[in-house]
């Protein structure tokens, strides 16, 4: 196969990215499960916005500081300046945000001075998602592969060509293209507690250590604080959003007692939850959302209710176990700030790429918008400086090499997080 521009990835980095190139270039999206399987769709919390310019130097403290002022100060500009034309583009695409009448509602989640999140109930990825797959899906230029797995990229010296891939019955092929853009969300299929999906197991990131790709801060992973804790067997960790905090629950330990700021940064929270189930020995603590009224914790968390009652906990009346679990990936592929890596013809967004808004810690609901803000440059990066390939790179696929790819691959991501993490202690 051979397209003008190639994404692997289909959240709202890929998807969007898409849907802000021209109808005449000709784009494939191939993503490793179906379509809808990605971590962008099952964010809760909501997406950051800029409410006017007097919460810019508030908006901006709040980051930095949750990310241990470890953040590239541009990339933070950008995203803040870039958020209420994000905004207005989701809007157009029929994404519904909580409203009272004409006006937003906003929310405040952990280490938020002010509310500034908009949302859709408790499921507002899912919302941005389906909106943008289904525009996606809509436009006759781009062509949606599901269940095809990236294996390799197709390099000549420092330049990306295309992938290799297989489907889902392990045919191989490849797919050239003028320009990749990696979309492939994070790395939680390789740790065995996590919020994310299990085929996400960071093959982009694989695939910039065979190819000397710069990658930066790639130990920079944070656990989130709540996820219901559960003996069953499962694929993945069930979030408790961290705006359920913002809205007044707090944090209990099997005295039912409070131990820690609940509106404390992520990985400040995570700690105290793990220096408190060590004190006491338990394999969990406890989130009690009592202070929340009953009617609000329907209407705003209704998906989370809804999955404690199958757990068998009551939310309204009783508090709810929770855990920490591995849940975003602040480092990944290095990246200007026009999402561009170190290869030529090659782009990166979203949980893949690093481009320092979230320093050493992501602060709550900043994600859907630095993914959204940083796809739509790569876009307009591609189309400014656009030249098609002039030769055909002649591929023979080697399946043999791949036998042992998925454990391969691990191993090698996994060995450069505990290198990495060394060499920051």
């Amino acid at each position: 196969m051979k397209t003008d521009i190639l994404i692997v990835g289909s959240g709202v980095a890929g998807l969007y990215c898409a849907l802000n190139l021209p109808k005449d270039k000709n784009i494939i999206i191939v993503t490793k499960n179906k379509a809808r399987r990605s971590d962008s769709y099952l964010a809760q919390g909501g997406i950051c916005v800029l409410r006017d310019e007097d919460d810019y130097d508030s908006f901006y403290e709040d980051t930095m500081k949750a990310g241990h002022y470890e953040n590239n100060p541009d990339s933070v500009h950008i995203m803040i300046h870039s958020s209420q034309e994000v905004i207005s583009d989701l809007v157009a695409f029929g994404v519904r945000f909580e409203k009272n009448g004409e006006e937003f509602v906003y929310t405040r989640e952990g280490a938020h001075s002010h509310q500034r999140i908009l949302f859709h109930e408790d499921e507002t990825g899912k919302e941005i998602t389906s909106h943008l797959l289904e525009t996606a899906r809509n436009r006759e230029n781009i062509t949606i592969i599901e269940n095809y797995t990236m294996v390799d990229l197709i390099c000549e010296g420092n330049e990306c060509r295309g992938i290799i891939g297989h489907d889902e019955n392990g045919v191989y092929s490849a797919i050239g293209a003028d320009y990749t853009v990696l979309a492939t969300g994070g790395i939680g299929g390789i740790f065995e507690h996590s919020t994310n999906y299990k085929h996400l197991t960071g093959d982009a990131i694989a695939l910039a250590l065979k190819y000397g790709i710069k990658l930066q801060h790639i130990d920079y992973i944070q656990i989130h604080p709540t996820t219901l804790y559960t003996e069953k067997e499962g694929s993945r960790e069930f979030l408790i959003s961290e705006s359920v905090r913002g809205e007044g629950a707090v944090l209990l330990n099997s005295k039912g007692e409070r131990f820690v700021n609940e509106l404390l940064p992520r990985d400040v929270v995570a700690n105290a939850i793990f220096a408190e189930m060590k004190k006491e020995g338990t394999k969990h603590v406890w989130l009690s959302l009592a202070p929340i009224p009953e009617e609000e914790i329907k209407t705003h968390f209704p998906n989370i209710y809804q999955r404690c009652l199958d757990e068998g906990y009551d939310a309204t009346k009783e508090p709810i176990p929770v855990v920490p679990s591995q849940h975003y990936f602040m480092g990944g592929i290095d990246v200007d700030r026009y999402s561009k890596t170190s290869m030529e013809r090659l782009y990166a967004a979203g949980e893949t790429a690093c481009n320092g808004v979230h320093g050493r810690n992501r602060l709550a609901s900043n994600s859907l918008l630095e993914s959204l803000v940083f796809a739509k440059r790569a876009a307009k990066h591609m189309l400014e400086g656009y030249s098609a390939l002039t030769t055909n790179t002649e591929i023979t696929i080697d399946e043999s090499k791949y036998q042992n790819y998925k454990e391969e691959y691990k191993a090698a991501v996994l060995a450069a997080i505990e290198k990495e993490s060394v060499s920051h202690e």
